[in-house]
């Protein structure tokens, strides 16, 4: 009886998130420069033509994927804490979810990296404003003059992104309990128990 072959199942196509997540990836291991057409399709095991079916340019694919991270940032973050009633506890909550987001801050210390970008500049310009303000309203809804909320907002927002930066050199090296201990100082000296 002769044997039946199967041909293989064909490689599925691949779509712009494919392409914006692989981006992604890339900018957070090795900045923006590894944003490039021919490493990212062969990481994606497909030929440059993929990459043209949905991208006219690099340029553009760099445009949705930093467009995406924004985007998810927004919907993993803030849209779920926007529904903590309390804002005291919604600013807590806040700092212990994005101090444990260690994809995000890589590549959100890549993209301040390429901050002189054109692309680049407008979207943390944006993404920084959205969450300065996301705090400040949280404090003053948490009983703080407008001053102080902003105050407040700054230096939480001026904390993280220092950290994130520091992160990416190597330091401050802690252990797990430690940072952990890091968190809760921090969260303690920008909302004292009442």
């Amino acid at each position: 009886m002769p044997r039946k072959v199967t041909k293989p199942e064909p490689k599925a196509r691949l779509s712009a998130v494919d392409w914006e997540l692989a981006a992604l990836e890339a900018l957070a291991e090795s900045g923006l420069g590894a944003v490039a057409i021919e490493p990212l399709a062969r990481r994606l095991g497909v030929t440059k033509g993929s990459f043209y079916w949905h991208f006219p340019t690099r340029e553009a694919l760099i445009q949705a994927a930093i467009e995406r991270w924004e985007h998810n940032d927004e919907e993993q973050v803030v849209a779920p804490l926007a529904k903590v009633a309390d804002p005291r506890e919604r600013v807590r909550e806040l700092i212990r979810l994005t101090s444990h987001r260690r994809p995000t801050h890589t590549i959100f210390a890549a993209l301040f990296r390429a901050i002189d970008q054109p692309l680049i500049g407008p979207l943390l310009e944006r993404a920084s404003q959205r969450r300065i303000d996301f705090v400040t309203h949280a404090f003053r809804e948490a009983g703080f003059d407008a001053k102080t909320a902003a105050n407040r907002a700054r230096l939480a927002y001026s904390a993280y992104v220092g950290f994130v930066q520091l992160a990416h050199i190597g330091q401050p090296r802690m252990t797990h309990d430690e940072f952990e201990r890091y968190i809760d100082d921090f969260i303690d000296t920008l909302i004292p128990s009442r």
